[in-house]
């Protein structure tokens, strides 16, 4: 069980990696092309054009729940991860795809805050769960 939430992990790393890759073939061409200049872009996003920002804001939230999410996968590993942990924690990497599927196409912002809402529940059920399992562990 250890292993597939490992792979959870890996999973929502995957995730943030190919949006950071993605956003490099964004970005390079536009400054090859001359379409963005470095001095525009140097301490400002706001030189970027609107696809770019579009799919920076994805990665950015790529290292908001899912730190939590990290954190939580943590403590499940340490105290013994049980099923329920293993469902939530794939729940919420699946979540996260939904999520960051929706931002970086049409990025229709009610159907992105509804899978935002999902895996923000989600997650506060996952560590809800961990925190009843330490206190378990504590009182033994």
């Amino acid at each position: 069980m250890a292993v597939a939430l490992i792979v959870a992990m890996l999973a929502q790393g995957a995730l943030a990696l190919g949006l950071v890759w993605y956003l490099g073939s964004i970005r390079i061409p536009m400054i090859l092309r001359g379409e963005v200049s470095i001095r525009d872009i140097a301490l400002s996003r706001q030189g970027w054009p609107e696809r770019e920002k579009q799919v920076s804001n994805a990665v950015d939230n790529q290292f908001q729940l899912p730190l939590l999410f990290y954190v939580a996968c943590g403590l499940a590993l340490a105290l013994g991860p049980t099923w329920f942990n293993l469902g939530l924690a794939w729940a919420f990497v699946v979540s996260r795809y939904l999520h960051a599927a929706i931002h970086i196409t049409d990025n229709n912002v009610i159907r992105r805050f509804w899978a935002y809402t999902v895996g923000l529940g989600i997650l506060t059920v996952f560590w809800l769960v961990l925190v009843l399992q330490l206190m378990a562990v504590a009182s033994l």
